[in-house]
């Protein structure tokens, strides 16, 4: 297993800013937006929401062999991309070079650069896609 020794002062803070509107979203859908704002307190909290089952998804196979999850720019490529940005580049997607991302065969047609927001429909798309390559890939 993997094992980290330090953690900069950064990454500590960029994960207290992200759980902070995490937070603060949740509560203001579930402390009662005011009068007329439902739909802006669900809109604010659903990005958050599924990003979070984007990270969730990619923690119950975070050990997997990168050999046999392959370079291809598939849905297993997608995910670590995708959670990579949200962890370590403020939501904004990035290449690896050791993967063949190409955003028009991409589940969620994210292009570099581009700031990830994951919809419901999305993340369903990409939870499919997903657990389909994972079963092929990593078939006992």
């Amino acid at each position: 297993m993997l094992s980290v020794d330090s953690y900069p002062k950064d990454h500590v803070e960029r994960c207290r800013q992200s759980f902070a509107a995490q937070l603060a979203a949740y509560r203001t859908l579930t402390e009662g937006p005011a009068e007329g704002e439902e739909a802006a307190a669900v809109a604010g909290f659903a990005p958050l929401f599924f990003a979070n089952l984007v990270l969730a998804l990619d923690a119950w196979f975070l050990h997997r062999s990168r050999t046999l999850e392959g370079k291809n720019g598939g849905p297993l490529n997608e995910v670590r991309l995708i959670c990579e940005a949200l962890v370590q580049h403020d939501g904004v997607l990035t290449g690896q070079r050791s993967i063949k991302y190409d955003a028009d065969k991409a589940v969620l047609g994210l292009a570099l650069g581009e700031q990830v927001l994951v919809t419901e429909v999305g993340f369903v798309a990409l939870l499919d896609a997903f657990l389909a390559d994972i079963e092929v890939r990593f078939a006992p």
